[in-house]
């Protein structure tokens, strides 16, 4: 890790200590960090036209509202390629709240995520996606994954390793 300096003036540097002392932050230097990890995530996740990347969206909808539930899981259903799992929690007697976890191709997930916000009735819609490189292979963990006799821990796999 490389140590570096940098100059605030006194008002910028009270207001970012009114930050880190809010968030809960034991010292600048990783309040710095995170800063910086979600700007450069930002960036890189606006100019990407391609690559994967596994991200969260979530959303709040009324499953009262006609047809509104069952159009959301056939669209789930229709690009499950994309799902990897969904948190579904009941707010109160009308309101729902869906965290679907996803990872793909950037395109299609934004594609997947922008037509899912615009439904009619879902409301709070936000994507967050971390850009990550796909690694497959088959190798050993030096731990047992083994599911029985027929299932080997070293089988081909993938994995998605978040980009900084």
């Amino acid at each position: 890790m490389e140590r570096m300096t940098i100059s605030l003036d006194d008002g910028l540097l009270a207001e970012f200590d009114d930050y880190i002392r809010h968030r809960g932050y034991e010292n600048r230097s990783e309040a710095i960090r995170d800063l910086l990890r979600e700007r450069l995530e930002l960036d890189r996740g606006r100019a990407a036209d391609g690559g994967h990347a596994v991200g969260c969206l979530s959303y709040v909808y009324n499953h009262h509202q006609r047809e509104l539930a069952r159009r959301l899981t056939e669209s789930q259903h229709a690009r499950h390629d994309l799902m990897l799992s969904t948190l579904h929690v009941h707010l109160d007697h009308e309101n729902c709240l869906e965290v679907v976890i996803v990872q793909g191709e950037i395109p299609s997930v934004r594609q997947f995520a922008e037509a899912t916000i615009a439904e009619t009735g879902v409301r709070h819609g936000n994507l967050h996606l971390v850009a990550a490189d796909v690694i497959r292979g088959r190798h050993e963990h030096g731990h047992d994954h083994s599911l029985g006799p027929h299932h080997s821990a070293a089988g081909p796999h993938i994995h998605l390793k978040p980009r900084n």
